[in-house]
């Protein structure tokens, strides 16, 4: 399981993480990079996943919390 991402390389937002994700794939996808810049991007890759799992996890969180909360 990925690490979560520190203060030091956390991204900005859910958008610039997406927007990250987006780009390495695609680097990936090229064929152009060296094994061991592979790895460094798959390994960013499994940060900025967890990233975003967490993020919508929490908003999930609070939309049933708030839901729950506006019923009574």
């Amino acid at each position: 399981m990925a690490k979560a991402p520190t203060s030091s390389n956390a991204p900005a937002s859910y958008e610039a993480a997406v927007q990250e994700l987006e780009q390495l794939v695609a680097r990936m996808e090229s064929g152009q990079l060296a094994l061991d810049d592979m790895l460094g991007a798959y390994q960013r890759g499994a940060v900025l996943l967890a990233y975003c799992r967490e993020r919508l996890t929490a908003v999930e969180r609070d939309r049933k919390s708030t839901r729950l909360n506006s019923s009574h």
